[in-house]
């Protein structure tokens, strides 16, 4: 039982063994760190509890890890809970009760605010807040540590029956949760991840690369959207009192909402990469956007001549490239979708079930079908990993076709000669 002062530079050149070993401070009795063989360290305290001495079997409590305490910070609580033992307290009794009295609805809202937000970008966290949505309802109001994992494959199942992909998501989701409070001490050690060992659905991707007419048909209906407007009828189940006359019946679009598709098709950007964008941002010198956060963090884009033009051509009239109803005032915030713009262009186009997602697909598959290579399409699209840009290699058909008349017409120069 190794026993010396535990500071900074002691714990410092502590390293993991063969099997767990913990280090007790020789100021501070019942005071510890005990370093797993995976490099994972968590202070704790010992002590017995009550007046029984020796008789009563000892208790070990968690105070934090080595990644989250420093050895003042973890000593000051040890001090605490010691304090409290000599005041008559159990502490690890305390946690125990308010563990089992922890519920998942606790244990999500704990990973959301604790780890998420600390840790993931504002949207993400978002995103997973609507992941949560899925599981609070069948489990969120039972104990963390009693749900099993045929709790949770009856709600994967559940949710998987309309979504499968959003039922994977939400399980990961709660398996991240339960793996945190696990680490962090807010579920007893050896605590069993009841989402851990559920088998996901089989996931379809959604790949949708528009053809050359369908993007002809596109970059019409948005000219007539944001010109003369796309003309509309009446829902003839629906009543409507003074319905405009016929040839008033059009749907217009703002030049800015117009931008931004043709921003999307030509730079091959995320829909967020867009509606963010400022104009500090944009280097039209160059020829570049400098994005300063990604889904991949830093980027730049190169602009096309074609994205260059429909920047010149934006007023400027606030902060954001593309200007939404707050534009050049004091809380001015970028505009938060395009749906409406562009469920009535899609239509016009008859492009039902496309999504603007899809606008970055077809850039790419434009640029593999044109032979320019997957690590240029990757660079474009601003992939730091050459397997994303992998899902286009089936569409970079140029090389395997030259490949194919060089070796088939060899067999038919054989297989011709006379």
């Amino acid at each position: 039982m190794p026993v010396f002062k535990l500071t900074r530079r002691a714990v410092s050149a502590l390293k993991p063994g063969k099997s767990p070993v913990a280090y007790y401070d020789s100021d501070l009795p019942g005071f510890g760190l005990r370093i797993r063989p995976t490099g994972a360290a968590s202070w704790f305290v010992e002590y017995r509890p009550g007046a029984g001495g020796r008789a009563v079997a000892k208790r070990r409590i968690v105070i934090g890890t080595l990644a989250t305490l420093s050895p003042e910070k973890a000593r000051a609580e040890a001090e605490r809970l010691l304090a409290v033992v000599k005041l008559g307290g159990d502490p690890a009794a305390e946690r125990t009760a308010a563990r089992q009295a922890e519920t998942v609805n606790d244990l999500l809202d704990h990973y959301l605010t604790h780890h998420a937000a600390a840790k993931r970008k504002a949207r993400t966290v978002e995103t997973y807040k609507g992941f949560a949505a899925h599981i609070r309802p069948a489990l969120g109001k039972k104990a963390a540590i009693s749900v099993t994992v045929a709790d949770v494959g009856r709600t994967h199942r559940t949710v998987g029956k309309a979504h499968p992909a959003t039922a994977n998501r939400a399980v990961s989701l709660l398996s991240a949760a339960y793996s945190y409070a696990i680490k962090t001490g807010a579920l007893p050690d050896g605590t069993k991840n009841p989402a851990a060992g559920i088998e996901p659905f089989r996931e379809q991707a959604r790949e949708r690369f528009l053809t050359s007419d369908e993007l002809q048909r596109l970059g019409d209906a948005i000219h007539e959207a944001e010109t003369v407007g796309i003309p509309w009828e009446p829902d003839p189940e629906k009543k409507i009192k003074h319905a405009p006359k016929p040839e008033n019946r059009r749907t217009k679009i703002d030049p800015f909402a117009a931008a931004a598709l043709r921003l999307l098709l030509f730079t091959g950007c995320r829909l967020r990469e867009i509606l963010n964008l400022r104009w500090s941002e944009v280097d039209a010198e160059r020829g570049v956007l400098f994005l300063p956060e990604s889904k991949t963090g830093r980027k730049t884009v190169v602009l096309s001549t074609a994205a260059m033009e429909v920047l010149s051509a934006l007023p400027r009239l606030g902060v954001y490239v593309i200007a939404g109803e707050s534009a050049g005032k004091t809380d001015e915030r970028p505009r938060s979708d395009l749906n409406k713009p562009w469920r009535a262009v899609r239509k016009r186009a008859g492009l039902d079930g496309v999504r603007l997602h899809d606008l970055r697909h077809s850039f790419a598959s434009v640029g593999a079908g044109a032979g320019l290579g997957l690590p240029v399409i990757g660079k474009l699209l601003g992939h730091t990993q050459a397997s994303t840009t992998q899902r286009y290699a089936h569409l970079d058909v140029d090389p395997v076709r030259r490949a194919a008349n060089v070796i088939a017409g060899k067999i038919a120069e054989a297989i011709n000669r006379k």
